[in-house]
Formats: C-alpha cells, structure tokens, sequence
C-alpha cells in the first residue's frame, strides 16, 4: 500500500516541532535541541517525487546548560559567526512499508556538504482545531561529527575521549499546509 499525502506546500509548524540530537559524553549521553529552524515539505501525487529543505540557525542550540550552548557555538564546535545555519536537502524519497520511508539528502554543517539518510515515520495527516490540515512525521539519522570539521575532544584515561564522534539526529515534526498560490 502507498501512503498518501496531499499534494502541496507545508510548513514546519515550530511550536510542535522538535530537531533534536543526542552524542556520548563520557560515560552518559547529552541530549539537546535547536529552538530557532524553518522547512518546508512539497508533497508530490507520487510520494517518492517528494522533496524536503530544513535550515536551523545553530546559535539557537540548547542543551539546557548555558555554559555548554556557549561553548558549542564557539570555534570549537559550530562556529556559528562564520556559519550561522545547518540545511539539509533532500535528494531522494524511498517508501519501505505503508508509513516507512528513507529521505535521504544533503547535509551542510560549516560549509562541508555530506550525505545523510533519515529513516521516517509518517505519523498521519489531518485537520486542526484552527481549520488547517497537519502531517506528522518522525524522522532519525546518524551523523560523524568529525566528517563535518566538528572534532574537539578532551583525551581522558586510556584511549577514551570526553565526547563521542556518532551524533544521532532526532525530529519530530509537524507541517501545515499552505494555501494554493
């Protein structure tokens, strides 16, 4: 069976949309999120002719430690006064199962562009309270952050490091359709 969206432009609704990551830190995993992004889905008739852009402004990253934000969006980390945002484009849509599909696409964090697959949910689609229609979407990837020039590190005892170099992608996602121009 073929999922069926409607066919259009949506919006990613920022109130019920999360871009979310988490990476190993020592012993644990931090997690976080990005406050401030703009997407925008077009649905084709044929959903695999889809095609998805998402720009997030890496200064809005939040951990839940300021100190932490700060240093993230210092030169060791993000960069965020040379590059400000992360995008990603989709180039390709694969349906797996009735509401499973692959996204993949390109992924551009200071300045170096590398393929990302996102494996996807398609949580439905329907009207809101305020006379709109939704689609829910859970999308997770995984990324090296060294493959994008992201390799501070704190050596600790033995060979471990401080932070881990797999950084796992998490969205959740809410878009509204726009009206026809």
């Amino acid at each position: 069976m073929t999922t069926t969206v409607t066919p259009g432009t949506w919006k990613l609704d920022p109130t019920h949309t999360e871009i979310g990551f988490q990476v190993r830190h020592i012993m644990s995993k931090v997690r976080g999120k990005f406050d401030t992004f703009d997407g925008t889905l077009v649905t084709a008739p044929d959903i695999t002719a889809s095609r998805v852009e998402v720009s997030v402004d890496l200064s809005s990253i939040n951990t839940g430690t300021a100190d932490r934000d700060a240093h993230l969006r210092s030169a060791d980390f993000f960069e965020v006064e040379s590059y400000p945002s992360m995008t990603f484009v989709s180039t390709d849509v694969r349906q797996k199962d009735d509401d499973e599909f692959v996204v993949t696409g390109d992924l551009s964090i200071k300045g170096v562009t590398k393929p990302l697959e996102l494996k996807v949910e398609f949580l439905g689609e329907g009207g809101d309270p305020w006379g709109g229609t939704r689609v829910g979407v859970e999308a997770k990837g995984e990324i090296s952050r060294k493959e994008f020039g992201i390799d501070f590190n704190i050596p600790l005892e033995g060979d471990k490091v401080m932070i881990g170099d797999k950084i796992i992608l998490q969205i959740v996602a809410e878009a509204v359709l726009q009206p026809a121009e």
